[in-house]
């Protein structure tokens, strides 16, 4: 017997960061976008702990205890007093260390995996519960849709989305480290007085709306200045972006995965075709949202 979880990868349309506070954490206004590029976590019954992973930058994937799907099994056999003798087999589709949630992903896949297996019948606040002891992307990844995250990005609120946006997403050539990224905003954040972060309201309704030109005005990422002082090549990616017909662009989260808005499906695969031949990324991808939550298949 095994259980497969499909779950989404993300993209914070506002990411409002706040200063550090004393636990070194950040204060977020994080409105998160499921998107359907798509992890797919599968756990059947082991003699011990085991992970394995396949798929793009797989090998980059640590298969220890430290990854969030061993991690996530743990936490659930912990809370109901078993071992968490499962294999879990991570099907990467999601970029990895790409600022897209592929690792949170991967968590709540593996926690809702578990869930169903071992019979628990943990309800959805217990579940949400864990996924905030987790890390701070991984209840989103098991809500999906869109959502705004406070706190430290894990309380959730959902919100009305009224129509399919499109998106292309370039890969870029390394990764960065989300710490690294938060530790350069602080740093260019010195001596400068720091917002409380609040949700934009014009952006809530654009995504009310449906409306794709409006989110294009109103996207903003706190984090962007900091990922590009890290990695500057992404400046050049971006402008490719909106070079092609872009709507708008920006760095992913913490990045180095760069988001671009398209008006409709056939502009998002002209952009993509423009940004693979722009020799300023990786790989690109096309995918629209909100897509659905962590989903039993």
């Amino acid at each position: 017997m095994s259980v497969t979880v499909r779950v989404p990868a993300k993209v914070n349309v506002q990411l409002a960061v706040g200063a550090a506070r004393a636990d070194g954490f950040h204060d977020l206004a994080n409105v998160f976008l499921a998107v359907g590029l798509y992890d797919e976590v599968t756990v059947t019954p082991a003699d011990g702990l085991r992970v394995t992973c396949a798929g793009p930058d797989a090998a980059q994937v640590p298969l220890d205890r430290t990854n969030l799907a061993a991690r996530a099994a743990i936490a659930l056999a912990e809370r109901y007093g078993r071992t968490p003798d499962v294999h879990l087999h991570i099907a990467k589709d999601i970029p990895v260390a790409g600022g897209m949630a592929g690792g949170s992903a991967d968590g709540a896949g593996a926690l809702l995996a578990c869930d169903a297996l071992w019979g628990t019948g943990a309800s959805r606040d217990e579940l949400l519960e864990i996924c905030a002891e987790l890390g701070s992307d991984v209840p989103f990844s098991l809500v999906g849709g869109a959502a705004l995250g406070t706190g430290r990005g894990e309380r959730l609120a959902p919100l009305e989305t009224g129509g399919t946006f499109h998106w292309v997403f370039a890969m870029a050539e390394r990764g960065l480290s989300t710490p690294a990224v938060f530790r350069e905003f602080d740093r260019l954040g010195e001596g400068r007085d720091i917002p409380a972060p609040v949700a934009s309201r014009d952006l809530l309704d654009a995504l009310a709306k449906g409306d794709a030109d409006a989110l294009a005005a109103t996207v903003s990422n706190d984090l962007q200045p900091a990922a590009l002082s890290l990695f500057p090549e992404l400046a050049d990616t971006l402008a490719a972006g909106e070079a092609a017909g872009a709507l708008t662009s920006l760095v992913s989260g913490s990045g180095p995965t760069t988001a671009f808005l398209a008006r409709d499906a056939e502009a998002a695969e002209g952009i993509a075709q423009a940004l693979r031949t722009s020799g300023t990324c990786r790989s690109v991808r096309t995918a629209s949202g909100p897509a659905p939550g962590a989903t039993v298949l």
